[in-house]
């Protein structure tokens, strides 16, 4: 057995592939049969792991910092020399246990997506999937390095995001265009990165033999529950079921700010100008509270938050050179989750840390399985576990909860967040969309202008109720500020239908809390070991493209705000 791994987070990150090259090749030249399966498999999750947190720990020092040119020389050191190698040699393990026949327990879904892997595998995609990965260290630092002059002091765009809430419509203006200038200053570096990913991931789908990178990309995600037409099909029912009510929220909002159309910069102001909702003061009562509201929701999800504060799992504040948005990640060997956010004061980042906290969850739920392998997630699924925590911690936002709000305020808040549920939709099936279009016109899209053009219809067909006249420019160029349309392809209609299953998820809470969190966390624990919908079905919920599921949540989703609305 490999007694030695995993070494010491320090000394892992001075590992270099001469570092890992023994290992696998003493697990390729190993005989495997059913004597010895278990402790090969154990001995391969503990280098997968190893092999795993390497890399996160490397990329977390480039998006905590992206000033930090050493970090950056590291992570290009890795993908340079690491990682084409070990990927080289995981695919042989997969090979090697797949020729073997042997099927370990709880492995059908692991064996399944590695027959995958292997079909989809080619030793020439490798420094090309390496090269992609460090385009993706350049978006990042375009976006991460963009900052104004706000009244005195350099601002990150992301510092500005409390303005837009301001009741003064002047000064949030100011601030839109203040950050909507700075942004379109990059349209140039973005087309052009634009172009060089699509080629790259066109010779990607090529090499694998395949038509397009859709194709490719649908394998690589492991998608096999659902199809593009599927997809299709629930950007139809959004515009039939979700749009409607999103054009009634848009229009109140109008109504109640008394203004004769509805600008971009009129979208998170409160639409009856009571002032912004200021949640916390520092970082250390951010955590606090939310650490209160977990153990409401159950004491054993309460005590992991409280053992990410205790190891410093969490880095949440905004700052300058911190690349933008907020996610999960983990330390493989050791089994833990690491949230990174951009909080900056506002509601949305106690819903962010909410968010984020659910995958923390699913981590340290699934941390029981024996194999690395079991873990693999669908992100359909993954999402289910954040967006459902956002629900289920809703009630207990109140000060009198030890939360972060009075009654009227925590109303008000979950009205935002209901009503936020309801806007996503639209704007998943706009980021989605685009992306088919994309990947099924890649010479079309080459081309930035039609991109912007595809961009712009999709808002007007998804988002009519916005007034974008006069700012056609940063309308059309919506597609560079979604992250995942450029480093995460096609990751984001997983975020809609997770939704659909977190409503479902919270619609059984409201019946019975304590059973639906048990529900929560008995299919968090499953990992990756059945099938997508069975992981629905576990949580209590159903995996669902169609209009009629829509109508049913939105219906909840307006009552239960009509009724906070009563709240005084």
């Amino acid at each position: 057995m490999f007694k030695d791994l995993p070494p010491a987070p320090g000394i892992l990150l001075q590992w270099g592939w001469k570092n890992l090259q023994g290992y696998y090749q003493d697990l390729q030249a190993r005989p495997l049969n059913d004597a010895s399966l278990a402790e090969w498999l154990t001995d391969w999750t503990r280098l997968g792991e190893c092999l795993d947190e390497l890399y996160t720990r490397l990329y977390l020092a480039t998006v905590m910092n992206t000033a930090d040119k050493d970090a950056k020389i590291r992570r290009d050191a890795f993908l340079d020399q690491v990682f084409s190698p070990a990927m080289e040699a995981e695919q042989k393990l997969k090979e090697k246990l797949l020729r073997s026949g042997l099927e370990p327990e709880g492995f059908a879904i692991p064996l399944r997506n590695m027959r995958a892997e292997a079909d989809l595998f080619r030793q020439a995609n490798l420094p090309l999937l390496a090269k992609e990965q460090k385009m993706n260290g350049e978006y990042s630092q375009i976006i991460g390095a963009q900052t104004v002059e706000w009244e005195g002091k350099e601002t990150t765009i992301s510092q500005l995001r409390p303005v837009y809430s301001d009741t003064d419509r002047a000064r949030r203006e100011r601030a839109w265009r203040l950050a909507a200038n700075r942004q379109l200053a990059d349209r140039g570096k973005i087309n052009a990165l634009w172009q060089e990913f699509l080629a790259l991931r066109q010779r990607i789908a090529a090499n694998a033999g395949l038509p397009d990178f859709r194709s490719y990309r649908w394998r690589q995600m492991l998608r096999f529950d659902y199809t593009p037409e599927d997809c299709r099909r629930f950007h139809d029912a959004i515009e039939q079921a979700v749009v409607p009510a999103a054009m009634r929220i848009y229009e109140r909002r109008r109504q109640r700010l008394g203004l004769d159309q509805l600008k971009p910069w009129d979208l998170d102001v409160d639409p009856l100008n009571r002032p912004p909702l200021v949640p916390y003061q520092d970082i250390a009562e951010l955590k606090a509270k939310a650490a209160t509201i977990f153990h409401h929701v159950d004491a054993q999800l309460g005590q992991y938050f409280d053992l990410m504060i205790h190891e410093g799992l969490l880095d949440l504040e905004n700052r300058k050179n911190k690349a933008p948005g907020a996610f999960c990640t983990a330390f493989a060997t050791q089994r833990r989750p690491f949230v990174f956010e951009n909080a900056v004061g506002l509601h949305g980042d106690v819903q962010t840390l909410l968010h984020e906290s659910g995958h923390a969850f699913h981590v340290f739920e699934s941390a029981a399985l024996p194999y690395y392998q079991q873990m693999t997630v669908g992100m359909e699924f993954a999402e289910v576990a954040s967006m459902s925590m956002e629900l289920l911690a809703s009630p207990y936002l109140t000060q009198s909860q030890g939360g972060f709000y009075t009654a009227k305020e925590a109303a008000l808040a979950r009205i935002e967040h209901l009503e936020s549920f309801i806007l996503f939709w639209p704007y998943m099936a706009i980021v989605d969309a685009f992306q088919h279009w994309v990947y099924e016109h890649p010479t079309q899209a080459s081309d930035a202008a039609e991109c912007d053009a595809c961009w712009a219809g999709l808002e007007r067909r998804f988002r009519p109720g916005i007034d974008w006249s006069g700012l056609e420019d940063v309308l059309s160029t919506g597609w560079h500020r979604k992250l995942h349309i450029h480093t995460l392809p096609f990751y984001y209609v997983e975020y809609g239908l997770a939704q659909l299953g977190a409503v479902q998820v919270w619609g059984n809470a409201l019946k019975d809390q304590a059973k639906s969190v048990a529900n929560y966390r008995k299919a968090l624990a499953l990992g990756g070991t059945v099938r997508l919908p069975e992981l629905y079905q576990a949580a209590g919920a159903h995996l669902s493209f169609e209009a009629s599921a829509l109508k049913d949540a939105v219906d909840l989703l307006e009552t239960t705000t009509t009724q906070l609305e009563g709240i005084d």
